[in-house]
């Protein structure tokens, strides 16, 4: 069994990702090629967003959006501790200060009573990241960006597909980012990412900010980076675009069936009633993880942990912040991933979910007490 089966895809998608690429290596533009203004293009009408800007990573999205708001050393963007290491990583290389707010009991999102009492002169940005799949509550972030004029930069990476009150994640706020990591739901063979906004004049910078700052040949308006994605790896997402709201389907089915055999025996990670989520990972919240996750792996059952440390907490990141978050130190000892893709089969799910339930219920027994 895999943890997130990738090969099963490419079988299934085989022939039009190999006519994908064939036609890339057969006109041989192999950098801002016609398949990246193409996958822009579909991107942007699948979210709603005017702009679509297609970039090297999800990292490098990160990266260009607080570029073009103009991040200056020793500015402040209010995050999440409870997340994959690059939302903090692209702030702190820029030179801002990543400042933490608490995430919620129940679905690990950033809390938004949280944000607010972290707001200083220094605040530039708000920048909530999605969870498992699901995006947090942008409705009441960006309500108060609004109040204290601040932009919010939504880390998508884990949400692409995902609705918050039907719209589409990548679409709330000022900025949205994704990621197209080959284990994300839409992923490349190799690094890729992208940046929405409605914003003309912030896709006009992110535009030039990926190649370099330049606005045309060799005339360079601004500092950049080499942030382009290439056209090899937008010719795989739009191969696997064809695809994708089927595969969104199948992940949801699958979460619907583990929910269904958790259901008052395993706490998971909520999805809010107005949300919908990728499930980019299906998550449960367990007492005694680390010996339920021991028995899952001898029996043949792959996991992961996503996260097992947060960012308040790792040795590089810990002296900018020092506010404390117990619920996330505490998730972070619960939480376990269990295998999800939209080609699992439902037999798997049954084999994952009893070994889960009986793994719960074989508590070790207590050691006989001497005096």
């Amino acid at each position: 069994m895999e943890f997130i089966d990738l090969k099963t895809q490419y079988r299934a998608l085989r022939t039009r990702i190999h006519s994908r690429i064939d036609t890339v290596l057969e006109h041989g533009k192999y950098i801002l090629g016609p398949e990246v203004a193409e996958l822009e293009a579909a991107l942007a009408a699948y979210t709603g967003a005017r702009h679509c800007i297609t970039v090297a990573s999800g990292t490098e999205a990160l990266i260009i959006s607080l570029l073009a708001l103009g991040l200056q050393p020793g500015d402040e963007v209010i995050t999440t501790p409870f997340t994959f290491i690059a939302t903090a990583e692209a702030l702190v290389l820029l030179g801002g200060r990543p400042v933490f707010a608490d995430v919620l009991p129940d679905s690990g999102l950033i809390d938004p009573e949280q944000i607010e009492a972290r707001i200083t002169p220094r605040t530039r940005a708000i920048l909530p990241v999605s969870l498992y799949g699901q995006v947090a509550d942008m409705d009441r972030i960006n309500a108060i960006a609004a109040r204290h004029g601040l932009a919010v930069i939504e880390d998508g990476a884990q949400s692409f597909g995902a609705e918050w009150h039907r719209q589409k994640s990548c679409h709330l706020s000022t900025i949205g980012c994704t990621s197209f990591f080959p284990s994300k739901p839409l992923g490349c063979y190799g690094d890729g990412g992208a940046i929405f906004t409605d914003d003309t004049a912030l896709a006009t910078a992110m535009q030039e900010l990926r190649i370099h700052g330049q606005a045309r040949r060799y005339v360079h308006t601004r500092v950049g980076v080499g942030g382009r994605m290439d056209t090899l790896q937008c010719a795989i997402v739009l191969a696997k675009l064809e695809a994708f709201d089927w595969e969104l389907a199948q992940r949801r089915q699958l979460a619907q069936c583990y929910d269904r055999l958790f259901a008052n025996h395993v706490r998971t990670a909520r999805v809010a009633p107005h949300a919908s989520s990728t499930y980019a990972q299906y998550t449960v919240l367990l007492e005694e993880r680390d010996r339920v996750q021991a028995t899952l792996t001898a029996a043949g059952i792959p996991t992961a942990i996503h996260y097992p440390l947060p960012i308040n907490q790792q040795p590089a990141y810990a002296h900018f912040d020092r506010h404390d978050c117990p619920v996330a130190a505490r998730l972070a000892e619960q939480v376990l991933s269990l295998p999800m893709s939209p080609y699992l089969s439902r037999a798997d799910v049954n084999r994952v979910a009893n070994a889960v339930l009986q793994a719960v219920a074989a508590r070790p027994a207590r050691a006989a007490q001497t005096v």
